[in-house]
């Protein structure tokens, strides 16, 4: 079953066929949504850091906020420098409402009901922002600047979806 926050990105992985984005995206709006994207899990990651007592889960919901925070730090570095004002956009007002609506569900656990429900959905939100970043965000971007930290981004966030599987098998 798809969290509502994936299904949002869906969108993200999808958008090019939609009347909104039927050229694809602008880079101002990429930057948006990919930040917005580090944005949503930041927040994810501390809530777990409030709400969990696992040791395995903080160490990653820790690991997500560093590198999700230094990537959108290098994002906004970027876009000062390149003179860009990210555009908001339905994609990104969508994973917005979807990552409010899911911290809301995720609140609502505690203990290990929690520490498995952020892991799983760490899991499908790594998997469908890869995705996303691999097949719209990175191919769909103009500037190469832009280009290269989406693509380091990727790498990163490769790497913490295999982290992700990880600590949801280990949580079963």
């Amino acid at each position: 079953m798809l969290s509502t926050r994936l299904a949002a990105l869906l969108l993200i992985a999808n958008w090019s066929g939609t009347a909104a984005f039927a050229a694809g995206p602008t880079d101002p709006q990429i930057a948006h949504i990919a930040y917005t994207a580090g944005i949503i899990d930041i927040e994810a990651a501390k809530l777990a850091l409030q709400k969990s007592t696992n040791a395995e889960v903080i160490a990653f919901a820790n690991d997500m906020v560093r590198d999700h925070e230094a990537v959108n730090e290098q994002a906004l570095a970027l876009v000062q420098k390149l003179g860009v004002t990210p555009e908001d956009n339905d994609t990104s007002k969508s994973l917005v409402a979807a990552a409010e609506e899911k911290r809301a569900s995720l609140a609502g656990l505690d203990g290990a009901d929690f520490d498995k429900a952020y892991a799983a959905n760490e899991v499908a939100y790594h998997q469908t922002v890869n995705a996303a970043l691999e097949t719209t965000l990175i191919p769909g971007s103009s500037n190469a600047e832009l280009k290269d930290l989406l693509s380091t981004g990727l790498k990163i966030f490769q790497g913490h979806q295999e982290h992700a599987k990880s600590l949801a098998a280990a949580l079963q």
